[in-house]
């Protein structure tokens, strides 16, 4: 079975318009088709950092004097390159969502597939866990999470039915889950609803939003002048994030206009949003919803 199948292989790293002695980052590494292809048009001098906090992906380490790979969540980008002497970089990748590994692994429970009890922890030593959100949290706070990260309408009432369950008995297990909120569940659409609620959960218990504000914040501080950040969205919480900070240098809010209405900004869009040709989409489903978005450093 294939670790990752990487979306947009050719695009993303087309899009950082890669040097051959330039020094590189990928943030995702996962199965490491990303890092292979920008190593393949590196030369001698290139390197490559890459981040992934899967133990799992460890595995995938590629033996090449150029590459080192960092087992860190990729919001202490800054941190580690600097641990590494390196303050600044010719591009960015960032390959955002669910690795196929984590989804096809039935035990870590990422995907709606398979029975398996409450995790979703990408870096598997967090003590946060899709068991402890349905558990523990009180029912507002569950209530934001469903709201905020899954859009979904049912959020209060899900919410309090799940709290009126586990007064009973704790929900240990994605069936017990899905038994619990069996009402919210149309048949027709079951299995999107039943997506919305795991990447509500799953963006909690890793932090996704956070963790994407906080790598986004330093990218301009790493990046080179004209260096390059190409970056992978998979649902519009994720790119509407990454679309405001590439045009307005922050998440919310408009930036300070000078007398004459001109602002400045870190970063430069790099040609229109790119997604997955009906072809890719053939080959790998999970590429579907895939959205890139490229910048460079001003």
């Amino acid at each position: 079975m294939e670790y990752h199948n990487p979306v947009l292989l050719k695009e993303t790293v087309d899009g950082l318009a890669v040097k051959p002695n330039g020094t590189y980052v990928d943030v995702t590494f996962g199965g490491g088709g990303h890092s292979r292809e920008i190593l393949s048009r590196l030369g001698e001098e290139g390197r490559l950092f890459a981040f992934d906090q899967d133990q799992d992906a460890l595995k995938n380490a590629i033996d090449d004097s150029r590459f080192v790979l960092i087992n860190e969540n990729f919001r202490y980008i800054k941190r580690f390159l600097k641990f590494y002497g390196v303050r600044e970089v010719d591009g960015i990748l960032a390959d955002f969502g669910v690795s196929s590994h984590q989804f096809d692994v039935a035990e870590r429970g990422f995907s709606t597939r398979f029975e398996a009890n409450l995790d979703m922890r990408m870096n598997q030593q967090n003590e946060l866990s899709a068991f402890h959100v349905v558990n523990e949290y009180e029912e507002e706070r569950l209530k934001q999470v469903f709201l905020q990260y899954g859009e979904l309408r049912a959020a209060s009432a899900m919410a309090r039915v799940i709290v009126a369950h586990r007064e009973q008995e704790p929900i240990v297990t994605s069936e017990q889950l899905k038994t619990v909120l069996k009402k919210f569940l149309p048949p027709r659409h079951e299995n999107k609803v039943l997506a919305q609620i795991y990447q509500a959960i799953r963006i909690e218990v890793n932090q996704e939003i956070q963790v994407l504000k906080e790598f986004l914040e330093q990218t301009p501080e790493v990046l080179k002048v004209g260096g390059r950040l190409s970056v992978i969205s998979y649902h519009s919480l994720e790119d509407r994030l990454v679309k405001r900070f590439i045009r307005n240098g922050m998440f919310e809010g408009e930036p300070e206009r000078d007398v004459f209405g001109n602002f400045e900004v870190p970063l430069k869009k790099v040609n229109g949003l790119i997604v997955p040709s009906k072809e890719e989409i053939a080959i790998n489903g999970r590429a579907r919803s895939a959205k890139l978005r490229v910048a460079e450093k001003i």
